[in-house]
């Protein structure tokens, strides 16, 4: 037996003062890797149940001629006022992770874009420096969740490294036809897909993050294809496309969600197609939105979907804090210019593909003008505060929604948006950053007295950070363990020793 890739941990919920993690193992061999877990000595709780061997707490997810994926799920009891730190060992080797106070805000970290559009690069430029830094950040002060944004593995290799490369190279007529894809072609896209999150998620800064900090998931384009959704229906339902998302999406239910079914997932919110989730920590919530699985060039997000996130949000009544996660970012300059100006450029395809699926689309402008108005409309009427965690962009930047109209005992509301991007992908070339700089102090007039802008990041002159980054999301401690309703959202930069940092204050 040989544990080829995890432990790789999931978080799947808190309730009733419980906090539950699954832990997801793939081995080779004829004998599973033994598993057990304990709460350290002195603290106050325990894991139910010790020791973790029993059958009905392992699950096997998936088999394969050598390879064999299951997960093991631990609940763990909060302490009333003090985190707790949890050893489990897998076939001999010990790891920990850390559990809040019970009704505490978790300290975060957030990424996105884990890998590169053109995987040419990898040879030449280094992954792991902003790993390497959550994880020196993570020691000093333990992430209690690793929240990631979309494009945890690219799959852009796979047009050039598979039998896809004949079909991409096809005019756009053969590309079309109606045939089914052969099984030799089928085997080779599910090959691709399983091995790219063998190897991209084994790398040693990646996995022993996953290892230590159990993580919150959402899928974007490159975790299936580069820009999947924005493309005419005519090539989204073509053979190839329904084969390719397929395999993404039952892979993506088993790495990153330790599942194979859409009704197993944890926290996935209910009567709805897509994968959208959410969960309450004490007064603060998380929205998890599913912005791929039903995206098309005019839609992206279904109205199912839509009405199962907006449902639990007018249920939240008690929440003084708000996370929503939008893998595109929700606030972001108007791409139109910039886009024509890198028609005329070599080399700049995949920042390109990027902008033709973006919130600002004129096709999504309705879609975002709605989910804009209700989360105003919430945070009037709660006093809860409201904030966006995006990325995709490859920068770093702060965006706000503010409207002259809307206030909470006389304060207007501000929804803030906070991009990180990437953890691995490259920033986009010094022109782009240039024209987003240059255009970044333009002022969105939407209707209602409603207004998005940049803003430029605290004691700098810049809106945007033009480097690969991470963000760790930081409440406030008081002197009893629990969090205040402060959150301090800190940029860690590739090369800058200090973040760049910015205060969220409560509404109310």
């Amino acid at each position: 037996m040989a544990v080829v890739l995890g432990p790789i941990l999931k978080f799947c919920g808190c309730a009733d003062g419980m906090w539950t993690v699954s832990a997801l193992v793939v081995w080779a061999g004829e004998v599973a890797p033994a598993v057990t877990a304990a709460v350290l000595p002195g603290a106050a709780a325990d894991v139910r149940p010790l020791p973790v061997e029993s059958r009905r707490l392992r699950t096997r997810l998936h088999k394969r001629a050598v390879h064999t994926v299951e997960s093991w799920r631990f609940a763990i009891e909060q302490h009333a006022t003090r985190e707790q730190q949890v050893q489990y060992i897998v076939d001999g080797q010990a790891f920990t992770f850390v559990v809040p106070a019970r009704d505490s805000a978790p300290t975060c970290a957030y990424t996105s874009c884990n890998g590169f559009s053109d995987y040419k690069k990898m040879k030449d430029i280094p992954q792991d420096p902003v790993w390497n830094r959550m994880h020196d950040n993570h020691v000093q002060r333990p992430y209690h969740l690793l929240l990631m944004g979309g494009d945890q593995i690219y799959s852009d290799a796979m047009w050039t490294t598979t039998a896809l490369n004949d079909w991409a190279a096809a005019p756009n007529d053969k590309k079309l036809a109606s045939k089914p894809i052969t099984k030799s072609l089928q085997t080779e896209i599910d090959d691709f897909f399983f091995g790219n999150y063998l190897k991209v998620w084994a790398y040693p800064h990646v996995a022993r993050m996953f290892a230590t900090v159990p993580t919150v998931m959402m899928w974007d384009d490159h975790d299936i294809i580069d820009g999947w959704g924005s493309y005419p229906d005519k090539f989204q339902q073509s053979p190839v496309f329904k084969a390719i998302y397929t395999v993404a999406r039952d892979y993506f239910l088993l790495f990153q969600q330790h599942c194979v079914a859409a009704d197993e997932l944890p926290m996935r919110l209910p009567q709805q197609p897509g994968f959208t989730k959410a969960v309450r920590f004490g007064d603060y919530g998380l929205l998890v939105l599913d912005l791929r699985s039903e995206r098309t060039p005019d839609v992206v997000m279904g109205q199912q979907s839509w009405d199962a996130a907006y449902a639990w949000l007018e249920a939240q009544q008690d929440c003084n804090h708000l996370m929503i996660m939008s893998s595109i970012p929700v606030v972001h300059p108007d791409f139109s210019t910039l886009e024509m100006l890198l028609c005329a450029l070599p080399g700049q395809q995949e920042l390109e593909d990027d902008l033709k699926d973006h919130w600002l689309s004129r096709t999504h402008q309705w879609e975002r003008l709605r989910l804009i108005h209700r989360l105003q409309e919430w945070s009037q009427r709660t006093g809860g505060r409201v904030t966006i965690l995006s990325g995709d962009v490859h920068v770093g930047a702060i965006g706000a929604i503010e409207s002259s109209q809307k206030e909470y005992q006389g304060k207007p509301i501000t929804i803030h948006q906070l991009t990180s991007s990437g953890v691995v992908h490259p920033p986009p070339p010094a022109m782009a950053l240039f024209y987003l700089e240059h255009v970044g102090d333009k002022v969105e007039q939407l209707e209602g007295g409603i207004t998005t802008a940049m803003y430029k990041f605290p004691g700098t002159a810049h809106r945007y950070i033009g480097a690969r980054n991470y963000l760790s999301l930081e409440p406030d401690r008081a002197e009893d363990g629990r969090s205040r309703n402060r959150l301090w959202a800190n940029w860690y930069v590739e090369n800058e020793a200090q973040p760049y940092r910015q205060a969220i204050l409560p509404l109310k």
